[in-house]
Order: structure tokens, then C-alpha cells, then sequence
């Protein structure tokens, strides 16, 4: 008889998610559902009616991981909504931030993936390389962005502050000494990916892939007309219910309109259907890597690493110190719809902006890189065996919120009675 398998919280990812899985008597995932269940805490709304200084410093709280992320995605959005050019020299900057902050996320995620993988012997000096790694590339998300974890130097119009030739020289020297490092590590995480005995097809989906830019993030290759969010409710209760058994089928129905209420994000769709963003995305529609499922998934990570590294290389030398790296702008606007999209570690994360004619803002979204892969992780799962349903899902690197600042107001006397970080 079918039955259904719950995982929740799902394991070594950011924040708290649930996996749902119908499997039929072999244990073979028939339907597959991962939902977010974080509870929303409305980050959007509460830059409205606001400065728009106070977008970047907002949304890029969004996540502790993704930061340099957000804070990019947020400016490029205020940035177009505005129509500013941004000086060549702080293109660049915002560029290879965001490229550190790529090695420095993956390095994070083979932390986390590293149990799956490594062996025993090689465990503690392959944790050793990842902190070196880290150390090197976060030390250029702080030159460039101020600090790695709320940059404060990316602002609207480009970069609060130029590097110094000394630091531009440090930057090129830290990252030409960490290619050999990063070679061996990537060498080996390869290695250790491609002995993994997984089934053949684990993770092998029929969904399109999103990506705009191999390294950075481009506005000009997503179609806004084409993205449509729908409520969670319309997407796991309508889709994937039917079954052949009629008793099993009416459980599902059931499992699903609970799902529905229980999901605390949307589901966004591109051209009506779910696709893949993140490392592999890029990767198949910008570098000619054609492997599917799991192990391409952090394979393509892995190589990205290197991507990025020799990116931050090619970038530094188009550095001009003594150059400006703010545009001078009117913070007037004309509710003239901004997008700001940026490839993060994840994927394609779109942030979108309008300003009035005061100088406020007067609407904000946000469609991060996680939404997007949300149903098609689910869809993933499905025709292996449910005991590699969480390897799927890790090979994502999937980044809901890590936890929720509630807090517990007394409605008589307003008083704050509560103030805890909860874990969900």
C-alpha cells in the first residue's frame, strides 16, 4: 500500500523547510513536496514608505548567508527605478564582491555536505582547506564591501568607497595564492562527488533552467511578463493529487490542502512552470555543462568556485583607484519600475523597486533564488528510493530563514512580554 513519508524539518540547509513524500511499496518516491514552513516576516512591507538608503540596509538582513546578495539585487533595483549610471570602477567593485561572496557561500555548503562525501581520513583537512578558502575570499567581501556580512560600502549609485592600490595589490596577491588551494579542493570534492554510489538518475528532472549572467547578473535576460507567483494553495493542492488507488488518492488530496495552508512562500513560475536555478543553471546555459541530477548539481558548484576566483582576477586589474565610484543622482523618482537581478550562490535572485516623485518608496518585491527551486526540489525526488530524497534536497544548497524574531506583546498594556529568538 502507498504511503506518505514526512521529513521535518529537513536537514543541513539555512532556515526550516518540510519534505512530503508519496512512495509506492517499493519505497520509490511517486510525488514529491518541499515547502518552506519559516513564517514570513515581511521584509518588503517594511521598507514601504520609506528612504529608499533603507532598502539595501533591510533586505540585506533577509539572510545571513546571502547577504552581498540581496544588498546588490536591492541597489540595482533602486538603481534602475532612479536611472542611474553606475561609474565603471564601482560596477566592477559590486562585481567582484559578489564573486568572493560566491566562493565564500560554496566553501559554506561543502562544510555542510562535506559528511556526505568525505571520507573519514581526509575529513579534517578537507574542513581546513574550506576555512582557508573562507578566510581569503571573505577578506575580499570586506575590503571591497565594507564588511562580508552587512556590506555597507554597496550603496545606491555604486560603492561608498574606492580600494587603494596597496589593497588592490593584496587582493590580487590573496586570490593568486589561493588558486592552488582552491584547484586541489575542487580536485578533490570532485573526486569524492563522483565515487559517491548514488542510483544513476537521483535528482534528474524535466524542468528548464533560469540564469542571466555567468558571473554577475543581468537585467536584459529575464522577461518580467513571464513570471507569475501563485499561493501555495494553488500549487499543491491542484497539482500532483491524482493517483490510481481512489482510497490513497483522497489521502493525498488531503496531505496536499494541508501543505497548502502550512507553506509560508509562494510558488513562482516562469512561462507557467517551475524551473532550476543556481550553480548548474548557470553553468549548462553559459559554460557548456550539459551532466544532470545530484552530482552534476555539485559538481557545477565546485567549478563555479574557480569560475569566480579567475573572475576576481580578470576584475582587478580593470580597477582604476584613483577613479569615482558614485554617480550623482536625485532621489526623485516617478514610480518607474526597477529591476535588480543578480546570479547569488543559489541562483537568479530578483528584487524589483519604485519610487515616487518624493523620494519614497512606494512598492518592493523580492523572488530570492530558494523560491524558485522550491517545487522543483520536490519534483526531484521523485522515481529513486526516499531515503536519497534529503540528498537531493542538500544539493541545492536550499536558504530559507534560519530563525524568527518574535515578538509577544500583552494586548492591555502593550507590553513587551516576550523577546526570543525561535527556532521553527
Amino acid at each position: 500500500m502507498s504511503k506518505t513519508i514526512t521529513i521535518s524539518p529537513t536537514s543541513r540547509q539555512e532556515g526550516h523547510a518540510t519534505l512530503s513524500l508519496e512512495v509506492d511499496d517499493e519505497g520509490i518516491v511517486t510525488t514529491g513536496r518541499y515547502y518552506s514552513i519559516t513564517p514570513v516576516r515581511g521584509i518588503e512591507k517594511m521598507v514601504l514608505g520609506r528612504r529608499p538608503e533603507s532598502a539595501p540596509v533591510l533586505v540585506q538582513r533577509i539572510c545571513g548567508v546571502c547577504p552581498v546578495t540581496h544588498t546588490l539585487a536591492s541597489v540595482e533595483a533602486i538603481d534602475d527605478s532612479l536611472k542611474i549610471d553606475v561609474p565603471k570602477t564601482g560596477q566592477i567593485l559590486r562585481e567582484m564582491c559578489l564573486n568572493a561572496h560566491m566562493i565564500n557561500s560554496h566553501a559554506i555548503h561543502h562544510f555542510l555536505v562535506a559528511p556526505d562525501f568525505v571520507p573519514e581520513e581526509d575529513y579534517i583537512q578537507v574542513v581546513k582547506n574550506i576555512s582557508e578558502i573562507r578566510k581569503q575570499a571573505q577578506y575580499v567581501e570586506d575590503v571591497i564591501g565594507g564588511e562580508g556580512i552587512h556590506p555597507s560600502d554597496i550603496r545606491i549609485g555604486g560603492m561608498a568607497h574606492n580600494i587603494t592600490k596597496n589593497t588592490k595589490n593584496k587582493i590580487k596577491t590573496r586570490i593568486s595564492g589561493l588558486m592552488g588551494l582552491l584547484e586541489k579542493h575542487v580536485e578533490q570534492m570532485a573526486g569524492y562527488i563522483e565515487a559517491k554510489d548514488f542510483p544513476k538518475d537521483l535528482g534528474v528532472h524535466a524542468q528548464p533552467v533560469l540564469a542571466t549572467s555567468n558571473t554577475y547578473g543581468s537585467r536584459q535576460n529575464i522577461n518580467l511578463q513571464s513570471i507569475n507567483e501563485i499561493m501555495p494553495g494553488s500549487w499543491y493542492e491542484d497539482k500532483y493529487t491524482e493517483q490510481e488507488d481512489e482510497e490513497f488518492a483522497k489521502e493525498t488530496k488531503k496531505t496536499a490542502k494541508k501543505i497548502g495552508k502550512t507553506a509560508c512562500s509562494q510558488i513562482p513560475l516562469y512561462d507557467d512552470t517551475p524551473v532550476e536555478t543556481g550553480p548548474r543553471a548557470r553553468a549548462k546555459k553559459y559554460r557548456k555543462f550539459d551532466d544532470v541530477g545530484v552530482k552534476a548539481q555539485h559538481l557545477a558548484r565546485a567549478q563555479e568556485m574557480l569560475n569566480a576566483a579567475e573572475c576576481i582576477l580578470d576584475l582587478v586589474d580593470k580597477v582604476d583607484p584613483s577613479a569615482q565610484t558614485m554617480a550623482k543622482y536625485s532621489l526623485e523618482g516617478t514610480d518607474r519600475l526597477g529591476v535588480g537581478v543578480i546570479e547569488g550562490p543559489r541562483g537568479t535572485n530578483l528584487h524589483t523597486a519604485k519610487i515616487s516623485p518624493e523620494g519614497y518608496i512606494t512598492d518592493y518585491n523580492c523572488i530570492v533564488p530558494t523560491t524558485w527551486n522550491i517545487p522543483t526540489m520536490g519534483m526531484a525526488t521523485e522515481g529513486t528510493h526516499y531515503d536519497y530524497a534529503p540528498d537531493v534536497i542538500r544539493a541545492y544548497d536550499p536558504c530559507l530563514s534560519c530563525a524568527t524574531h518574535m515578538v509577544v506583546v500583552d494586548d492591555e498594556s502593550k507590553e513587551v512580554i516576550k523577546d526570543d529568538m525561535v527556532q521553527l
